[in-house]
């Protein structure tokens, strides 16, 4: 087994509550239960021998002339690992039936099936979890020769199988070898209770076969919800189904990635939880998902961001702190997994997130924008929860704040802050006179424009032709992409073109962008991060809406290469092109989704005819064509 794999060789299998990453050599080396939130019962991706992991995989006695290779079942959240060798090819298909109802559940299934298709293929086990991120010892309950409970503190994992696969006591953990020849199969069944509760009657073939097509019928079904028919179909759909699998169903809220502390840098400290749910993010998720037709996913964000304003439970009394867990609780204590050595040794690992605490103004503006696209405000209680909100931002609009990025380098006049809370005045008054809701839509006005002036004021660099990070530098930030998506301008802004251009010669190295320059702009933080995947889709919707379509289509075509073996990314690019950073990542998956909508309707337009301004000039690899500006530019007006 590789020690730590590289990020990017997983896929994800979920039931809406939790999720885990399965290798693609057939090792789950991260699951948390009950919740995405829960601690570990699987963490070698963290540690990889005190963190647990549960692998099943053919395996040769030789250990040669074994392929492997790692799929999807097409639309579908269900995951196959091929094992192809010279006496026979095999697979094991991964999954968990989702469960979209409004409940919580302490049981959780997760089902590993073997099947041999051609000649015969030996099969081993090995399960070994590891409690509470590998802090808490686990005794072992033997039933039967199939049936095992391994118990931990305040939870039960039931290890079952069907009939031929006996398993066999190493300690407190378990192991398993047998054959299956063609036409022959047998499934692993890890299901996880509260402690103490019995355990599950034991699977059958039959029984796992229908649950695997009560899986299937599931995705498919989803699926058809979805109004996309432009040119990348599998991506975006792959992309969908990662953002409805990071979505903790009982309450709407989606999280930012699977996992915690997976690293920016390899060996940096820039290692973080991101098992949460972000009003940032969210809000950007749904808003995706609302654009690809998913109209559910919205009510119930929008429920739920409701009851997070009425609730005022946040420890700065604000209306919103940037971050939850799943259920709503805002207290997200951070704590340092000091007996972890971390993804090739990237320490420290942390569980919680202490940025809970920070002050970031720019997510009233993404909540607002998510919760008002489309012409549809919700019902009179999440009106008033939002204009409360608005009456509060009038009055703190102006203060300095630690920004998207999180920094942990001192507050400052970040100018995206400014700008989303330009969208969130912008948005509000907009709502109200549509709607004709009672709403103090003068004061709002007022302070839009303020924040307007403001930001073209002090926002704007004359030395650097280009809007800046923040009102005392002249460094560039990447999340000012948006500033053309949100409506602050004309993507054929003279400003807004010159602002790309100078993104372009600075953060953007072939199609992958960096976020900002951290030696120009301390962020509190040691090292140096990969390009940012989220930036990079941006920039290619930023392209495309600025009449740069040719760039477009390459940066996107380029990103695309990015992803891993079965669609997912990270969240950002190495210096080598590998994936880094938790994973999957919503972030960079909503991205992508806006990205490749945008495209199409550009292409589209295109299509239909001559158009006034830049027709994307064409690609040359670092060339231009003769006669054509070098960069592009729209039509300056």
């Amino acid at each position: 087994m590789n020690r730590y794999p590289p990020i990017a060789e997983h896929g994800m299998v979920g039931d809406l509550q939790t999720a885990a990453l399965v290798s693609s050599d057939g090792t789950v080396d991260w699951w948390c239960t009950p919740r995405f939130d829960s601690p570990s019962l699987f963490a070698s991706l963290l540690d990889s021998e005190r963190g647990g992991h549960c692998r099943l995989a053919a395996e040769l006695p030789d250990g040669n002339g074994m392929t492997v290779r790692q799929l999807y079942l097409s639309d579908t959240a269900i995951l196959v690992t091929r094992f192809m060798a010279p006496g026979g090819v095999g697979e094991v298909a991964d999954f968990m039936v989702p469960d979209d109802s409004s409940s919580p559940t302490g049981v959780h299934r997760l089902v590993r099936v073997a099947r041999v298709v051609r000649g015969s293929l030996p099969f081993a086990l090995a399960c070994r979890p590891r409690f509470d991120y590998g802090r808490a010892p686990h005794t072992l309950a033997r039933t039967d020769q199939h049936s095992v409970t391994f118990r931990g503190p305040g939870t039960d994992l039931h290890l079952q199988s069907t009939t031929g696969v006996a398993l066999h006591a190493e300690g407190n953990d378990i192991s398993a070898r047998f054959t299956l020849s063609a036409g022959q199969a047998a499934a692993i069944v890890l299901t996880s209770t509260p402690g103490g509760n019995p355990a599950p009657p034991r699977p059958t073939l039959d029984g796992v076969a229908d649950a695997l097509e009560t899986c299937r019928t599931f995705w498919l079904s989803w699926l058809r919800s979805c109004t996309y028919r432009g040119r990348w179909q599998d991506i975006v759909n792959r992309s969908a189904i990662t953002l409805k699998l990071l979505t903790y169903a009982p309450t709407g809220a989606p999280i930012a990635a699977a996992t915690m502390g997976l690293p920016e840098q390899i060996g940096g400290e820039r290692n973080w939880d991101y098992r949460y749910t972000w009003i940032r993010d969210a809000s950007l998720s749904v808003r995706a998902l609302i654009d690809l037709g998913f109209q559910e996913e919205a009510h119930a964000f929008r429920r739920w961001l409701r009851d997070r304003i009425e609730a005022r439970t946040t420890p700065s009394a604000d209306p919103l702190q940037i971050m939850y867990r799943v259920d709503g609780d805002p207290h997200l204590t951070e704590e340092n997994l000091g007996h972890l050595e971390g993804y090739l040794g990237s320490r420290p690992v942390r569980a919680g997130n202490a940025a809970a605490d920070q002050l970031q103004l720019d997510i009233y503006g993404e909540a607002s924008d998510a919760l008002m696209v489309g012409g549809d405000i919700g019902a009179i209680r999440g009106w008033k929860a939002m204009s409360d909100v608005l009456d509060w931002l009038a009055d703190h609009w102006d203060q300095p704040d630690e920004g998207i990025w999180e920094t942990r380098g001192g507050r400052q006049n970040f100018t995206y802050s400014r700008l989303m809370t330009w969208v969130a005045f912008d948005r509000g008054v907009r709502a109200a006179t549509g709607f004709s809701r009672p709403a103090d839509t003068a004061r709002w006005t007022g302070e839009r424009d303020a924040v307007f002036r403001e930001i073209v004021e002090r926002g704007w660099h004359d030395k650097r032709q280009a809007f800046v990070q923040h009102y005392d530098t002249d460094v560039l930030d990447a999340s000012l992409l948006l500033m053309p998506k949100v409506g602050f301008l004309s993507p054929h802004d003279p400003d807004w073109l010159s602002t790309l251009d100078a993104m372009g010669e600075e953060l953007v190295s072939d199609s992958l962008v960096y976020r900002y320059d951290p030696k120009a702009s301390p962020d509190g933080l040691r090292g140096s991060e990969g390009t940012f995947n989220l930036c990079s889709f941006f920039h290619v919707e930023a392209l495309a809406r600025s009449g740069r379509l040719n760039q477009a289509r390459h940066a996107f075509d380029k990103m695309l290469t990015y992803a891993n073996h079965v669609g997912l990314f990270a969240e950002e690019i190495g210096p080598s092109g590998e994936q880094l950073g938790n994973f999957p990542q919503a972030f960079t998956h909503l991205a992508l989704v806006t990205a490749a909508m945008a495209l199409d309707e550009e292409l589209e337009k295109e299509q239909a005819g001559p158009r006034h301004g830049d027709r994307g000039h064409p690609v040359t690899h670092g060339l231009t064509v003769p006669g054509e500006d070098p960069r592009g530019g729209g039509n300056g007006g």
